[in-house]
This record gives structure tokens, sequence and C-alpha cells, in this order.
């Protein structure tokens, strides 16, 4: 399959930069180098993804970059995410190791992992990332509504993104507000919950009555919430059966009853346990 309007790189988003991004992605945390991750990556491509996410602390930027070149899909039609590791010290010169890693010129999407050591420090590194041309587009991962307050009060390139976890268990809705009030896009990660949510009665109800599998009812909960969403898998009938999510609609009914599964009381924080 090859892009297109109708395949899942050809639905995109403009970002408040004014750059395009794909709505769905292939996410690879918890995927190790080499052949797994490859053939994750392979396959999403062919299988129409125009969005891989990976980052430094992942470990398999390598494994990214290999599948992007054997695929044959031009760079250039591919939106690629990296992370900046915050336990390192300078974004920009961490945004040329992960470039060399990749294999690329550029990344499509640059963002802070989690704000380790406050919002802010990184922030200038990540601006000389962008004007250096290492990154197209800058944003943020796992920052509270108090975190994207405080880094908008220093910032002279605006974060774009924020990537949280994000599904009917953790609808977020006082920090989607925010960030969609500052023109930051939500993007969910684990929107299938590493797969705890897929065996919900609510979620395997709506499934049913939608004729769809309990993964692709999430991440169409996820589209219709103006998320980007990120599911991982690396099995290719799952990263295929993930991609159907553009030819059905969830009604409101159906919308509501997944909403009510929340379990963060509609939170303004991106973690309600920090790791960091």
């Amino acid at each position: 399959m090859t892009s297109s309007p109708e395949a899942p790189g050809g639905r995109t988003r403009t970002l408040a930069d004014g750059n395009q991004i794909p709505v769905l992605g292939l996410g690879v945390w918890q995927v190790p180098e080499g052949a797994e991750c490859v053939n994750a990556v392979r396959w999403a491509l062919e299988l129409g993804y125009r969005h891989i996410d990976t980052a430094q602390a992942y470990g398999n930027e390598e494994g990214v970059g290999r599948a992007l070149r054997d695929s044959g899909v031009p760079r250039e039609q591919v939106y690629i995410t990296t992370k900046f590791f915050p336990g390192g010290k300078d974004p920009a010169a961490e945004a040329e190791h992960s470039l060399r890693r990749l294999g690329l010129d550029y990344v499509d999407l640059y963002i802070i992992h989690w704000p380790q050591g406050g919002p802010t420090w990184a922030w200038p590194g990540m601006e000389r990332a962008h004007q250096l041309g290492h990154a197209r587009s800058i944003g943020v991962s796992n920052f509270s509504v108090d975190e994207l307050d405080e880094l908008l009060e220093v910032a002279t390139i605006p974060p774009v993104v924020n990537q949280v976890q994000f599904s009917p268990f953790e609808y977020r809705r006082a920090l989607l507000d925010a960030n969609q009030a500052h023109q930051v896009a939500i993007e969910a990660y684990s929107p299938l919950g590493t797969g705890r949510h897929l065996s919900d009665k609510t979620v395997d109800r709506v499934a049913r009555s939608v004729g769809r599998t309990p993964a692709q009812v999430l991440l169409r909960w996820g589209l219709q919430r103006d998320l980007i969403v990120l599911p991982k898998s690396t099995h290719r009938e799952r990263i295929e059966e993930n991609a159907q999510v553009f030819d059905f609609t969830l009604s409101d009914n159906d919308m509501a009853d997944l909403d009510a599964c929340d379990k963060t009381s509609g939170t303004d924080r991106a973690r309600e346990r920090p790791w960091w």
C-alpha cells in the first residue's frame, strides 16, 4: 500500500508552526534495537504509515533509520520524531547524535522526553536545534499544565506538541483543554494502555456494536478527541489493524460511554506518578 489520502499516512493535521503531522503514527517504545525494530517500522511503512516515533532513551534510532532506508519510501514523505533524553546536557548536541544514528539530515519533530530538572532549562537548546535545522518542529512530553505555562513564559519558539499518556482511561480533560488553548497538539502515547484496555467491558461492548476491534475503537476515540495517536506493535497484523480507523465513526453515546472510563478525574497533570 502506498501513502494516499485514504492511507493512514495521508491523514494529517496542521501544527501551530504550519507543519503537517500525520495523525496516526507507529510508536517504538520498548521495541529492541535490531531486526524486531527494523521489521516493525518496515511493515508500518509498507502498510501506509508515514509517522514513526522514537527517542534517544529507546535505544533504537539506528533501527528506525535502517528501516526507513530499506523501505524505499522517500525521506520527505515520512514524519520522524525523536526525543531529547533530559539526563543529557545539550539538546542541540544530542540532536546531532540522534541524526547520526538515524542516518538523517533532520527530524520532523524533536521533543523533551520529560521535564526532569524543571520545564525550562533545556528549552534554549531545543530552540537551537530548531534554528540549526536539526528539527523542523519542537515540543515536549509529559508536561503538566503548570509546566507548560512555565515554559511558555520564557519560550521564544513555543512548543507545538505535548506527548502524554492518553486514552479513555486517562482522559486528561483539563490538560487537553489547556494545551488546545495554547495551540499545542496532544499526542497520545500508550493509547491502548500497553494492551491493558483491550479487555475492558465497555471497550468490548462498543467494539461489538460497531463491528470493530477494541484497539480500533480506542484509537478512533483518540482521533475524535482531536489527538494524534501513537500505538505500538511489533506484529504486522496488529500494525495493519491499528491503521484501519479512518472509515468509521463512533457515535456521541459511544464516545460518552468511553469518556466515563476515565480514572484521572479529568486531571491537568501528565502523569499521576512521575518517574523522574
